[in-house]
């Protein structure tokens, strides 16, 4: 997590009347809002790319894909933040003083970056277990392929499941991500223009 945007505590009401005039995304926790990081090319192709894969296996079903505009809302915590990638399977619920911010994910996908990483697989996804309708949690890397979900099993552990090449069941929604696919077009050099 960045350094707060501002040093005075505001209210979740205050903060959601700011995230509603901004042209930016902001998380907040605990009465401070915190910048959120923009991103490269490359984040936004493997988050285009992870969204259509599961919108295009998710036609049909009872399930939505939302991509990084979606705010989601964890009521135990207090955390307003925006994932890269969601799915909501059945209806769709929202907080009650957020009526943008969906409390009933299961599964979440997160795009790590450099500036990102150790806040995505620390803090944030401490933040992100306490949501009970959560049964998977995503992380793409930036650096190689590799794609790793975290599964919550029965007893409420939570699992590493991990692929460098192949396929990657997300056992909650019925799907699989294709670790080409997810990277298809990623890694390669742009053309300098003058």
């Amino acid at each position: 997590m960045a350094e707060p945007a501002g040093k005075l505590k505001v209210t979740f009401a205050e903060y959601l009347a700011l995230e509603e005039a901004s042209e930016t995304k902001h998380e907040f926790l605990d009465g401070q809002i915190y910048d959120m990081a923009g991103g490269t090319p490359d984040h936004g192709l493997l988050a285009g790319n992870v969204l259509r894969a599961l919108g295009n296996q998710l036609e049909g079903r009872p399930c939505r894909v939302h991509p990084a505009d979606v705010r989601i809302r964890i009521q135990a915590t207090g955390l307003s933040t925006y994932p890269d990638v969601s799915v909501v399977c059945g209806k769709l619920q929202v907080d009650a003083e957020d009526k943008n911010g969906v409390v009933n994910p299961i599964v979440l996908v997160e795009i790590l970056s450099e500036s990102t990483e150790a806040y995505d697989r620390g803090q944030k996804f401490a933040h992100y277990r306490r949501i009970p309708s959560l049964r998977e949690y995503v992380l793409i890397s930036h650096q190689t392929k590799l794609i790793e979900v975290y599964r919550r099993a029965d007893e409420g552990a939570w699992v590493l499941h991990e692929a460098e090449s192949g396929s990657i069941d997300l056992v909650s929604i019925g799907c699989a991500l294709s670790v080409d696919s997810v990277y298809r077009g990623a890694f390669e050099e742009p053309e300098l223009v003058s």
